[in-house]
């Protein structure tokens, strides 16, 4: 039987301090910004010892991994509810965008994290990069579903997806650096209908390919 201590075992402590670790980075990374964070500041955060930090990780980039990687499991799981519980295409496009935009934004730590904030460390910029081709795949599955796509069409859903995937997120990017005024509700509808638009004209354009080739 695994040892007590205030109640707690050795594990749920670890744990614990992690989350601790986590909090305290999402508040520093979302405010100052990953050049003016350091372990110091994040352990008089969380109110730990760094002997406590570097049993939970590596340095500050691990941390900010960490970080990076729960806001964003967060965001596709709510993209993925939200399609799932619409009814029709234009329904799942507005939900899909609305999911994204309130898991960023509703904290805007986490958008700042996610956004704008990986510029400062390299493997923060190459997990970002990462996830822009996990949110090209995740709109090509969509769009394959919505579509029909045949196998003849996966390059133009795969551009169509890649292109959709890097305009979301510098709007995002625009619209949490105030470089976009336009207020929320504006930002979904338009980025929504957008996206239904483009995957409109690919299906256009897939078929004049079509088209082309048969004749």
């Amino acid at each position: 039987m695994p040892r007590l201590y205030a109640g707690r075992t050795a594990t749920e402590r670890t744990l614990t301090r992690r989350r601790q670790f986590l909090d305290a980075g999402l508040q520093l990374l979302g405010t100052i910004g990953f050049a003016n964070t350091t372990v110091r500041g994040v352990c008089d955060e969380a109110g730990l010892s760094t002997r406590f930090f570097y049993d939970a990780f590596t340095g500050l980039d691990d941390l900010a991994l960490a970080v990076f990687d729960e806001i964003v499991d967060d965001v596709f799981a709510r993209v993925a509810t939200a399609v799932t519980d619409a009814e029709h295409r234009d329904e799942r496009a507005h939900g899909a965008v609305a999911a994204m935009v309130a898991a960023l934004t509703d904290d805007p730590r986490r958008g700042r994290v996610v956004m704008t904030g990986g510029f400062a460390s390299d493997p923060l910029a190459r997990r970002r990069t990462t996830t822009m081709a996990r949110l090209a795949d995740a709109i090509e599955l969509i769009g394959r579903n919505e579509y029909r796509v045949t196998e003849a069409d996966i390059p133009l859903a795969r551009v169509t997806a890649t292109l959709l995937a890097g305009g979301v997120t510098e709007l995002m990017v625009a619209w949490i650096d105030g470089r976009l005024e336009i207020d929320r509700e504006t930002l979904v509808r338009d980025c929504a209908r957008l996206a239904v638009r483009i995957g409109d004209a690919a299906t256009e354009l897939a078929r004049e390919d079509r088209g082309t080739c048969s004749a």
